[in-house]
């Protein structure tokens, strides 16, 4: 037994707090970018539907490398339950060297081709000139955000999601100085640098990110940053659990991909309300996900020692605290429902269209909390092919036929966030039956 009896909701919260606080630092980014660049007095609406197009291919390839988080934390974490830590001890620096190297070609690849790539999201005339501008600044910040991430990987395997926390603050609130000082300037000092000035905030912040999570892994753990050949031998496990996750991960990118395009191709209102939509449901999700990051480091820790009975235990309670979390989320948006609009534009048009939405981000906070609370849990136990395959099919089965369905009825956003909708059920219910099914008749025999 790893934990005497029982996981308190205490226990929990130890850990979910600050990985909670750590989890939304990327959404704040993004919604930081969204309410100063939404509020330029010049093409605030091109500059808004550019930081949304740019987020959401940033976004795509930070999920789809940044599965090493994941499949860091789920094998140390294992480890660590079966007091066994000395056995992965150089695995962290190994995936970090292959990942960051890796980040090196997408950086390579995809710079000369920012225009052509944007072009793919319906970006034209003056917003693709801002996507092209933003995207080829904050793309180096993408090595230093890969590498806090395996670092965060390594820290959650260990048990701990506060060093996390104090890292993720750090970058968070200077991204927010940084971004005011840099989008509208100071006078007499700095030129206002509008858009641009949004992405040089967010690399910076990256970089200091990086910087602090090296110091405190050298410092806190008994991780070395140094890697050692040959190979340790679970390499080829992270590896193949790293593939999994990037193929689920490309699924989920092709949902946004097709949810952004269609937001895009509606016009540069629709897409600019879709930019605050999305960046406000990706804020819910990562404020769920801290609970889903506790479940993926308790689990792991859990299976790795055997104690199936906890397991269950801990995977009911996190159920109940998740929906609970997305129960509140929802209440607070409804009451906040006119005024969160106004942070971000005072365009009429972009919030009429907003608020069309907002209602069914909200009703979706509950469902997406199963989704990612199994997500964690399934993370944790290093069942990524299963994950791989719900996530194919809840993309390619509903929300791609749906989504083509609600357009060819002229739903517009209502029919992207109904879709969105559906995706999530989809993703949950197959979780939640496995997870029963598999793990309720071991904890009776435990």
């Amino acid at each position: 037994m790893v934990l005497k009896n029982t996981i308190s909701l205490k226990y929990i919260n130890k850990l979910a707090i600050p990985a909670l606080i750590s989890g939304i630092t990327e959404p704040i980014l993004s919604i930081t970018d969204t309410a100063i660049v939404g509020n330029i007095p010049i093409n605030a609406v091109e500059s808004l539907a550019a930081v949304g197009i740019v987020g959401t291919f940033m976004s795509m390839l930070i999920w789809v490398l940044g599965q090493t988080r994941s499949a860091i934390s789920s094998i140390v974490s294992q480890y660590v339950g079966a007091n066994n830590l000395g056995a992965v001890q150089n695995l962290p620096a190994q995936a970090i060297f292959i990942v960051t190297s890796i980040s090196i070609l997408i950086i390579i690849s995809t710079y000369p081709f920012a225009s052509q790539i944007f072009k793919l999201y319906n970006a034209s005339s003056l917003i693709l000139d801002y996507s092209v501008a933003y995207y080829q600044i904050r793309v180096f910040g993408f090595p230093f955000t890969l590498f806090t991430m395996a670092v965060f990987g390594t820290f959650r395997g260990l048990q701990n999601t506060y060093h996390p926390m104090i890292i993720a603050t750090i970058g968070a609130l200077s991204n927010i100085v940084l971004d005011f000082i840099l989008v509208y300037g100071i006078t007499g000092f700095i030129e206002p640098m509008h858009i641009k000035g949004a992405a040089y905030a967010s690399v910076i912040a990256q970089v200091l990110m990086a910087a602090f999570s090296v110091y405190f892994l050298l410092k806190k753990t008994p991780i070395s940053l140094k890697p050692n050949f040959p190979f340790n031998s679970e390499i080829n496990r992270f590896i193949l659990r790293v593939l999994n996750l990037f193929i689920r991960t490309l699924a989920l990118n092709i949902t946004l991909y097709f949810a952004t395009r269609f937001a895009t191709g509606y016009g540069k209102t629709y897409i600019a309300a879709y930019t605050i939509a999305i960046n406000l449901w990706f804020l819910g999700a990562f404020m769920i996900d801290g609970y889903s990051s506790a479940g993926n480091i308790l689990s792991g820790k859990l299976y790795g020692a055997k104690d199936y009975k906890l397991l269950v235990e801990l995977n009911k309670k996190l159920i109940k605290i998740g929906v609970l979390v997305g129960v509140l989320l929802a209440i607070i948006g409804l009451i906040i429902y006119k005024p969160i609009g106004l942070l971000f534009t005072k365009e009429i048009d972009v919030l009429n269209q907003f608020y069309s939405v907002f209602w069914i981000v909200l009703i979706m906070q509950p469902i997406c909390a199963i989704a990612f609370i199994f997500d964690g849990v399934f993370k944790g136990l290093g069942k990524m092919k299963l994950l791989r395959n719900v996530l194919l099919l809840s993309t390619f089965i509903i929300f791609l036929p749906v989504l083509y369905v609600l357009d060819y009825f002229n739903f517009k956003l209502n029919g992207i966030f109904i879709a969105l909708t559906f995706w999530m059920i989809a993703r949950s219910l197959p979780l939640l039956i496995n997870f029963r099914k598999q793990f309720i008749p071991l904890a009776k025999n435990y």
